[in-house]
């Protein structure tokens, strides 16, 4: 990305919102069409897949430090977002989703700040909306099967309040219960994921206007790519934060819209 945010040397080109729709690379024309995006997406679930395996294959009891790393972050997971939101009983029912979103969105976020590949695999648009999409289906169900059409009833109609003003909390509520939920949990990984990529990019990308275009035709102001390189390494470190906090995010949110879906009054 940032060799083709400034390629021309008559002038600085940052990056733009076409970084987000790459060309194809593979199969182009059929339906198995492969993107940038999409590669660097399959090549995340290969590796996750593989760290599973490698982490898991020869469990000990008193653990190696890969082991104990990947123990820790597990537990963390398990515990602090999961159970400590759903129970013990109805976490474990819920885990395995719950666990893949967090692993998944980790993989693919953390990707965007490896040199070569520097886009996260959601930072378009698609991976997301199927993640809010399953973690809204999940809520939905698990109201559902632990209340019947109670959960409907919960859900839109609050206990306590004059029957009149139902007709304007109501349909609060449906957007809020049932529209707002999945749609920000798709816009907040985006978003965030995309404002990164443009941030880091656009550094590097002046750092390499300032370097090989101004200071090599003499004039000082290119020294000013030592600011924008500086710039560039705190925005990835900054990145690299921000794509574990909203794996994090997604997780917690996921679980937190059971919790308020089995519970008898919210």
């Amino acid at each position: 990305m940032i060799a083709n945010a400034a390629t021309d040397d008559s002038g600085f080109h940052g990056p733009s919102i076409d970084d987000f729709f790459p060309p194809a690379l593979l199969f182009e024309g059929t339906p198995f069409e492969l993107n940038r995006i999409m590669v660097i997406r399959l090549l995340v679930v290969v590796v996750l897949i593989l760290l599973m395996w490698l982490a898991t294959r020869n469990m000990k009891i008193v653990p190696g430090r890969g082991q104990a790393a990947f123990e820790f972050l597990f537990m963390f997971v398990r515990k602090g977002v999961i159970f400590d939101n759903l129970g013990e009983e109805r976490g474990r029912r819920y885990e395995p989703i719950i666990m893949t979103f967090f692993f998944t969105i980790l993989g693919m976020n953390l990707v965007g700040s490896i040199p070569g590949l520097q886009i996260a695999g959601t930072a378009a648009i698609g991976l997301p909306v199927v993640m809010a999409i399953i973690a809204w289906v999940m809520f939905i169900y698990a109201g559902f099967k632990e209340k019947g059409f109670r959960f409907l009833k919960d859900s839109l109609f609050l206990p306590g309040v004059p029957w009149p003003l139902y007709f304007l909390l109501t349909p609060l509520e449906f957007l809020s219960t049932f529209i707002v939920r999945p749609v920000t949990l798709a816009l907040r990984l985006t978003m965030n994921m995309v404002s990164g990529h443009m941030l880091v990019v656009l550094c590097f990308s002046a750092t390499q206007f300032f370097f090989f275009t101004v200071l090599a035709n003499g004039n000082l102001l290119g020294l000013l790519g030592f600011g924008s390189f500086a710039f560039g390494v705190a925005f990835t470190v900054l990145d690299l934060f921000v794509a574990a906090l909203q794996a994090y995010v997604f997780a917690i949110l996921s679980a937190i819209y059971i919790q308020l879906s089995v519970a008898e009054e919210h």
